[in-house]
């Protein structure tokens, strides 16, 4: 039964913070010391007064009942001595192990503070104030190497962050401008009258332009995402899901999808506007687009909780994770053939932004059910 008790204090220790089982580690160190120190004292000073008392008796001192005597006496004496030695010995280890405790907890505090910099730091840091730095000054030990290291890596991140920003910059011109330019050439160059053969031709064309420029405005809008937010403000969600549903409402008819109108209210949110028509818009999206013929969606709101909930066929539990990753669909069993696979994505990294947690799980008759919960 005592091995059982020893794993548990154990686990109690584990999961003790650092500078308090170093602390512990003094004290119980300076403790095992003292104990070692206080038995050798007694074995030693037991040995001593035991060699003086054989010297006495053998002296001769009288008749034998003095002899007696004398060694009675010599004998409570020296237990009498033992005794108070071991009391006021044992008390004062136990106070010097609870100083040592203290003392070690205080310098177990100075000896972290380096290492508590650096957590507070790598806390508090984030995409939109890489350009803080630890600076620690003090001795060139391996704390101080440790933060010189954790500046560097932010040097290295911050060039990345910064090289990303001017991608996405010069992406949005770069990469819309030519596919404007060739949606224009098309419409102008294959303009009616036309010969029927060349129709079709010129619809797909547009067609191919038109998810082109969509994909290329999904990713943009995926990499703002992953920067986080820059500025916020009050925002009314309950206003931006009505405007959702009407625009959705065309796709939704010719889905022959049934979309309900959101019960409950939302709470107003602090956050980017932009950022969160796009969240919302691209959960309805999703929930319309992939679905059954005569399907519905349901918006459900509570609280600070978006809930959307659509029909279709099972999706596998242990491949929920797979449809929050860019380009990726449980296509084989889902009505929808269209879209580039970035909805999920895109409403993940932006409720991520705003410190909202997604959820998903399967629908109680095939479909999902996606929650988002803002802080």
């Amino acid at each position: 039964m005592s091995r059982p008790r020893a794993l548990d204090a154990r686990d109690v220790l584990s999961r003790l913070p650092f500078r308090t089982r170093l602390a512990v580690a003094f004290s119980a160190l300076f403790l095992l010391a003292g104990t070692a120190l206080l038995a050798f004292v007694v074995v030693l000073a037991r040995y001593g007064t035991a060699r003086q008392v054989a010297g006495i008796e053998a002296e001769p001192v009288g008749d034998g009942i003095s002899l007696r005597k004398v060694d009675t006496t010599v004998r409570a004496v020296q237990d009498a001595a033992l005794e108070q030695m071991v009391l006021w010995s044992g008390i004062g280890l136990i106070v010097m192990a609870l100083l040592a405790g203290l003392t070690g907890w205080w310098l177990a505090g100075r000896a972290l503070r380096p290492v508590a910099a650096v957590t507070e730091a790598a806390r508090r840091i984030g995409d939109t104030n890489l350009d803080e730095r630890l600076a620690l000054t003090g001795p060139d030990d391996e704390l101080h190497r440790l933060a010189d290291t954790f500046d560097t890596m932010l040097d290295r991140l911050q060039r990345a962050f910064d090289s990303q920003r001017r991608f996405v910059a010069n992406a949005s011109h770069e990469l819309r401008t030519p596919l404007a330019a060739q949606r224009a050439s098309i419409e102008v160059g294959l303009a009616d009258p036309l010969p029927g053969h060349l129709v079709g031709v010129r619809d797909d064309l547009l067609t191919t332009n038109r998810e082109a420029e969509q994909l290329i405005a999904a990713l943009l809008l995926l990499a703002r995402s992953e920067r986080g937010l820059e500025e916020t403000e009050p925002v009314d969600p309950t206003g931006i899901i009505a405007t959702s549903i009407t625009e959705l409402r065309p796709l939704a008819a010719e889905m022959a999808v049934e979309i309900h109108a959101p019960v409950g209210t939302l709470l107003p949110l602090n956050g980017d506007p932009v950022l969160l028509r796009h969240l919302i818009t691209n959960l309805l999206r999703n929930a319309v687009q992939y679905n059954r013929p005569r399907g519905r969606v349901d918006v459900s709101l509570t609280g600070r909780t978006l809930t959307v909930t659509n029909t279709g066929g099972p999706v596998d539990p242990a491949r929920l994770d797979d449809l929050f990753e860019p380009f990726r669909r449980l296509g084989q069993d889902r009505v929808g053939t269209t879209g580039h696979g970035l909805g999920l994505s895109i409403v993940r990294f932006i409720a991520h932004a705003h410190g909202a947690q997604v959820t998903a799980r399967p629908g109680p008759d095939g479909g999902l059910r996606i929650g988002v919960t803002f802080p």
